[in-house]
Protein backbone atom coordinates (compact mmCIF):
# COMPACT_ATOMS: atom_id res chain seq x y z
CA UNK A 1 0.00 0.00 0.00
CA UNK A 2 3.09 2.18 0.86
CA UNK A 3 4.34 1.78 -2.52
CA UNK A 4 1.04 2.60 -4.21
CA UNK A 5 1.03 5.32 -2.23
CA UNK A 6 4.33 6.65 -2.92
CA UNK A 7 4.03 5.78 -6.64
CA UNK A 8 1.43 7.83 -7.07
CA UNK A 9 3.09 10.89 -5.53
CA UNK A 10 5.56 10.66 -7.98
CA UNK A 11 3.28 10.84 -11.51
CA UNK A 12 4.24 14.27 -12.55
CA UNK A 13 1.25 16.69 -12.56
CA UNK A 14 1.50 16.54 -16.77
CA UNK A 15 0.32 13.24 -16.72
CA UNK A 16 -2.37 13.41 -13.86
CA UNK A 17 -5.92 13.13 -15.46
CA UNK A 18 -7.76 16.31 -15.95
CA UNK A 19 -11.14 17.43 -15.75
CA UNK A 20 -13.32 18.67 -18.42
CA UNK A 21 -13.00 21.93 -17.59
CA UNK A 22 -9.50 22.14 -16.23
CA UNK A 23 -8.87 20.62 -20.15
CA UNK A 24 -10.66 23.53 -21.43
CA UNK A 25 -9.06 26.10 -19.42
CA UNK A 26 -5.68 25.02 -20.48
CA UNK A 27 -6.14 24.43 -24.22
CA UNK A 28 -7.74 28.11 -23.95
CA UNK A 29 -4.67 29.62 -22.46
CA UNK A 30 -2.32 27.52 -25.49
CA UNK A 31 -4.39 28.48 -27.97
CA UNK A 32 -5.42 32.13 -27.20
CA UNK A 33 -3.21 33.55 -24.75
CA UNK A 34 0.30 32.94 -25.65
CA UNK A 35 2.64 35.46 -24.90
CA UNK A 36 1.93 38.69 -23.71
CA UNK A 37 0.82 39.96 -27.12
CA UNK A 38 0.59 38.10 -30.80
CA UNK A 39 0.61 39.52 -34.59
CA UNK A 40 -0.02 37.50 -37.51
CA UNK A 41 -1.00 38.19 -41.63
CA UNK A 42 -4.25 36.30 -41.65
CA UNK A 43 -5.06 34.44 -45.24
CA UNK A 44 -8.83 33.61 -44.93
CA UNK A 45 -10.41 31.48 -48.02
CA UNK A 46 -14.15 31.05 -47.95
CA UNK A 47 -15.09 28.05 -50.36
CA UNK A 48 -18.65 27.11 -51.16
CA UNK A 49 -19.72 23.74 -51.94
CA UNK A 50 -18.89 24.38 -55.30
CA UNK A 51 -15.09 25.14 -54.74
CA UNK A 52 -15.78 28.47 -55.31
CA UNK A 53 -13.52 30.74 -53.52
CA UNK A 54 -13.60 33.99 -51.82
CA UNK A 55 -10.62 35.77 -50.55
CA UNK A 56 -10.03 37.78 -47.05
CA UNK A 57 -6.80 39.15 -46.13
CA UNK A 58 -6.03 41.13 -42.65
CA UNK A 59 -3.41 41.80 -40.14
CA UNK A 60 -4.20 40.43 -36.62
CA UNK A 61 -3.13 42.20 -33.45
CA UNK A 62 -4.14 40.57 -29.77
CA UNK A 63 -2.40 42.10 -26.52
CA UNK A 64 -3.53 40.03 -23.10
CA UNK A 65 -4.35 42.43 -19.82
CA UNK A 66 -3.15 40.35 -16.78
CA UNK A 67 -2.92 36.42 -16.74
CA UNK A 68 -4.52 33.51 -19.38
CA UNK A 69 -7.63 33.48 -19.16
CA UNK A 70 -8.02 37.42 -18.35
CA UNK A 71 -9.15 40.35 -20.42
CA UNK A 72 -7.49 40.49 -24.04
CA UNK A 73 -7.63 42.96 -26.76
CA UNK A 74 -7.99 42.29 -30.35
CA UNK A 75 -7.14 44.94 -33.13
CA UNK A 76 -7.58 43.99 -36.77
CA UNK A 77 -7.18 45.63 -40.11
CA UNK A 78 -8.66 44.53 -43.42
CA UNK A 79 -6.55 44.46 -47.14
CA UNK A 80 -8.92 42.39 -49.16
CA UNK A 81 -11.11 41.90 -50.85
CA UNK A 82 -12.02 45.74 -52.03
CA UNK A 83 -15.54 45.92 -50.03
CA UNK A 84 -14.11 45.49 -47.19
CA UNK A 85 -10.29 46.91 -47.95
CA UNK A 86 -9.46 49.64 -44.79
CA UNK A 87 -11.81 48.24 -42.61
CA UNK A 88 -11.16 47.77 -39.01
CA UNK A 89 -12.54 45.76 -36.11
CA UNK A 90 -11.47 45.61 -32.31
CA UNK A 91 -12.69 43.69 -29.39
CA UNK A 92 -12.31 44.08 -25.72
CA UNK A 93 -12.67 40.83 -24.56
CA UNK A 94 -13.59 39.87 -20.95
CA UNK A 95 -14.14 37.15 -18.34
CA UNK A 96 -17.61 36.31 -17.45
CA UNK A 97 -19.54 39.11 -19.23
CA UNK A 98 -20.27 40.23 -22.64
CA UNK A 99 -17.18 41.48 -24.81
CA UNK A 100 -17.09 45.14 -26.17
CA UNK A 101 -16.77 45.33 -30.37
CA UNK A 102 -16.29 48.01 -32.69
CA UNK A 103 -16.28 48.33 -36.30
CA UNK A 104 -14.53 50.95 -38.28
CA UNK A 105 -16.52 51.39 -41.70
CA UNK A 106 -14.59 53.69 -44.49
CA UNK A 107 -17.29 53.80 -46.96
CA UNK A 108 -19.43 55.97 -44.52
CA UNK A 109 -16.40 56.64 -42.46
CA UNK A 110 -18.13 55.63 -39.38
CA UNK A 111 -17.24 53.43 -35.85
CA UNK A 112 -20.18 51.04 -35.58
CA UNK A 113 -20.65 49.08 -32.33
CA UNK A 114 -21.45 45.14 -32.64
CA UNK A 115 -24.38 44.31 -30.26
CA UNK A 116 -23.51 41.66 -27.65
CA UNK A 117 -26.04 39.11 -28.85
CA UNK A 118 -23.87 39.13 -32.02
CA UNK A 119 -21.39 37.17 -30.89
CA UNK A 120 -21.65 34.21 -32.50
CA UNK A 121 -23.28 35.92 -35.68
CA UNK A 122 -20.30 34.95 -39.08
CA UNK A 123 -17.18 37.01 -38.85
CA UNK A 124 -16.43 38.50 -41.80
CA UNK A 125 -18.86 36.06 -43.98
CA UNK A 126 -16.46 33.23 -43.15
CA UNK A 127 -17.48 30.36 -41.05
CA UNK A 128 -16.10 31.31 -37.96
CA UNK A 129 -17.77 33.48 -35.68
CA UNK A 130 -17.07 36.54 -33.49
CA UNK A 131 -16.97 34.19 -30.49
CA UNK A 132 -14.87 31.90 -32.60
CA UNK A 133 -11.93 34.54 -33.33
CA UNK A 134 -11.59 35.43 -29.34
CA UNK A 135 -13.36 32.78 -27.65
CA UNK A 136 -16.16 31.64 -25.66
CA UNK A 137 -16.37 32.37 -22.28
CA UNK A 138 -15.75 28.61 -20.23
CA UNK A 139 -17.76 29.63 -17.65
CA UNK A 140 -20.70 29.58 -19.98
CA UNK A 141 -20.91 25.87 -20.49
CA UNK A 142 -20.27 22.72 -18.45
CA UNK A 143 -17.20 20.75 -19.29
CA UNK A 144 -16.80 16.85 -18.91
CA UNK A 145 -14.15 14.64 -20.09
CA UNK A 146 -15.51 11.83 -22.76
CA UNK A 147 -12.55 9.82 -23.91
CA UNK A 148 -9.06 9.37 -24.79
CA UNK A 149 -8.49 9.15 -28.36
CA UNK A 150 -5.97 10.17 -31.45
CA UNK A 151 -5.67 13.03 -33.90
CA UNK A 152 -2.77 12.39 -36.29
CA UNK A 153 -0.92 10.77 -34.22
CA UNK A 154 -1.12 12.95 -31.46
CA UNK A 155 -3.08 12.10 -27.92
CA UNK A 156 -6.16 13.82 -27.10
CA UNK A 157 -8.33 14.45 -24.16
CA UNK A 158 -12.07 14.74 -25.89
CA UNK A 159 -14.36 16.99 -23.54
CA UNK A 160 -17.96 17.71 -24.68
CA UNK A 161 -18.99 21.20 -23.30
CA UNK A 162 -22.55 21.64 -23.06
CA UNK A 163 -24.15 25.39 -22.55
CA UNK A 164 -25.88 26.54 -19.25
CA UNK A 165 -28.30 28.57 -20.79
CA UNK A 166 -30.61 28.12 -23.57
CA UNK A 167 -29.57 31.29 -25.94
CA UNK A 168 -26.16 29.57 -27.62
CA UNK A 169 -27.45 28.63 -31.06
CA UNK A 170 -25.60 24.90 -30.48
CA UNK A 171 -26.62 22.26 -28.31
CA UNK A 172 -22.97 20.62 -27.08
CA UNK A 173 -19.67 20.71 -28.78
CA UNK A 174 -16.93 18.20 -28.70
CA UNK A 175 -13.20 19.55 -28.17
CA UNK A 176 -9.81 16.80 -29.25
CA UNK A 177 -7.71 18.86 -26.75
CA UNK A 178 -3.65 17.38 -27.25
CA UNK A 179 -1.84 16.22 -24.18
CA UNK A 180 1.02 17.41 -24.83
CA UNK A 181 0.76 20.89 -25.46
CA UNK A 182 -3.18 21.42 -24.43
CA UNK A 183 -3.76 22.87 -28.05
CA UNK A 184 -7.33 22.07 -29.73
CA UNK A 185 -6.83 20.06 -32.62
CA UNK A 186 -10.56 19.54 -33.37
CA UNK A 187 -13.54 20.58 -32.37
CA UNK A 188 -17.39 19.60 -33.80
CA UNK A 189 -20.37 21.53 -32.98
CA UNK A 190 -23.49 19.83 -32.78
CA UNK A 191 -27.03 21.58 -33.26
CA UNK A 192 -29.83 21.18 -30.68
CA UNK A 193 -30.89 18.14 -32.47
CA UNK A 194 -27.88 16.69 -31.99
CA UNK A 195 -26.89 16.94 -35.42
CA UNK A 196 -23.31 17.76 -36.69
CA UNK A 197 -22.90 20.72 -38.21
CA UNK A 198 -19.49 22.48 -37.89
CA UNK A 199 -16.62 21.35 -37.37
CA UNK A 200 -12.73 22.55 -36.80
CA UNK A 201 -9.73 21.59 -37.51
CA UNK A 202 -5.85 22.46 -36.32
CA UNK A 203 -3.76 21.29 -40.07
CA UNK A 204 -0.46 22.31 -39.08
CA UNK A 205 1.53 23.50 -35.83
CA UNK A 206 4.73 25.37 -35.81
CA UNK A 207 6.79 26.89 -32.93
CA UNK A 208 6.80 30.52 -33.04
CA UNK A 209 9.40 31.73 -29.54
CA UNK A 210 8.42 28.21 -27.67
CA UNK A 211 5.04 28.91 -28.44
CA UNK A 212 3.52 25.82 -30.53
CA UNK A 213 1.03 28.04 -32.53
CA UNK A 214 -1.49 27.17 -35.08
CA UNK A 215 -0.96 28.17 -38.74
CA UNK A 216 -3.49 26.73 -40.76
CA UNK A 217 -6.51 25.79 -39.64
CA UNK A 218 -10.42 24.81 -41.19
CA UNK A 219 -13.49 25.31 -40.20
CA UNK A 220 -16.73 23.63 -42.54
CA UNK A 221 -20.29 23.87 -42.50
CA UNK A 222 -21.41 20.41 -42.37
CA UNK A 223 -24.84 21.11 -43.28
CA UNK A 224 -23.92 23.30 -46.44
CA UNK A 225 -20.50 22.02 -47.61
CA UNK A 226 -19.16 25.23 -47.17
CA UNK A 227 -15.92 25.92 -45.59
CA UNK A 228 -13.27 28.65 -44.26
CA UNK A 229 -9.59 27.83 -44.31
CA UNK A 230 -7.11 30.59 -42.50
CA UNK A 231 -3.56 30.75 -42.82
CA UNK A 232 -1.21 32.59 -40.29
CA UNK A 233 1.81 34.26 -41.48
CA UNK A 234 4.69 36.87 -40.21
CA UNK A 235 3.74 35.15 -36.59
CA UNK A 236 5.12 36.40 -34.10
CA UNK A 237 4.98 37.02 -29.96
CA UNK A 238 6.23 39.76 -27.44
CA UNK A 239 6.46 42.98 -29.52
CA UNK A 240 5.44 45.61 -26.98
CA UNK A 241 2.31 46.47 -28.78
CA UNK A 242 0.98 49.65 -26.92
CA UNK A 243 -2.50 49.61 -25.30
CA UNK A 244 -3.30 53.49 -26.68
CA UNK A 245 -3.50 50.82 -30.28
CA UNK A 246 -6.92 49.58 -28.99
CA UNK A 247 -8.65 53.44 -29.75
CA UNK A 248 -11.79 54.45 -31.52
CA UNK A 249 -9.11 57.00 -32.97
CA UNK A 250 -6.47 53.66 -34.62
CA UNK A 251 -9.83 51.85 -35.76
CA UNK A 252 -10.17 54.93 -38.22
CA UNK A 253 -6.27 55.30 -38.95
CA UNK A 254 -4.20 52.15 -37.76
CA UNK A 255 -0.44 52.95 -37.18
CA UNK A 256 1.33 52.11 -40.03
CA UNK A 257 3.98 49.81 -37.91
CA UNK A 258 1.97 47.84 -36.69
CA UNK A 259 -0.30 46.88 -39.90
CA UNK A 260 2.04 46.29 -42.48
Amino acid sequence: MKRMILAALLVPLSAMALTGEEAIRKSQAAFLYPGKDFKARVLMKLINQDGQERVRELMMLRKNIGEAGGEQKYFMVFFQPNDVKDMSFMTYKYPAKDDDRWMFIPAVNMVKRIAAQDKRSSFVGSDFTYEDVSGRDIEDDTHAVEREEKVGGRDCTVVKSTPKAGDADFGSKLTWVDKANFLPLKEEQFDRKGARYKEFTADEVVEVKGFPTVVRRTMKNLQTGHRTEVGYSKVDYDLGIEDSLFSERFLRQPPRKWVE
